[in-house]
């Protein structure tokens, strides 16, 4: 189960950090993915970590301003985004695959939090 949470409304500019805490399954042995959805686009990936946390992947739109990190201890990983533009609104997910350890489809999803940002 992924619970995300910390998405809300903020002027351009701004910042927010979201959060996914997940249970059910060993959270340090998985990838962890943030992917987002605006109105009458496709989703797309927004970032992601390995499950040992060493490497990272971002979107190119949110290079420099995003950053994915994970805590083990809590069963948490987190998307800080700063500098914020209105093209970044959308419903942000957390995701992980169903097989630890190896690249796999994102086969596990959080309900999505809102992310608005107004100009």
């Amino acid at each position: 189960q992924l619970q995300a949470s910390g998405g809300g409304l903020v002027q351009a500019g701004g910042s927010l950090r979201l959060s996914c805490t997940t249970s059910g399954h060993t959270f340090s042995d998985y990838a962890m993915g943030w992917f987002r959805k605006a109105p009458g686009k496709e989703r797309e990936i927004v970032a992601a970590i390995t499950w040992s946390g060493d490497m990272t992947h971002y979107e190119d739109s949110v290079k420099g301003r995003f950053t994915i990190s994970r805590d083990n201890a809590k069963n948490t990983v987190y998307l800080e985004m700063n500098s914020l533009i209105p093209e970044d609104t959308a419903k942000y997910y957390c995701a992980t695959p169903n097989t630890p350890r190896v690249p796999a489809p994102y086969e596990y999803w959080g309900q999505g939090t809102q992310v608005t940002v107004s100009s």
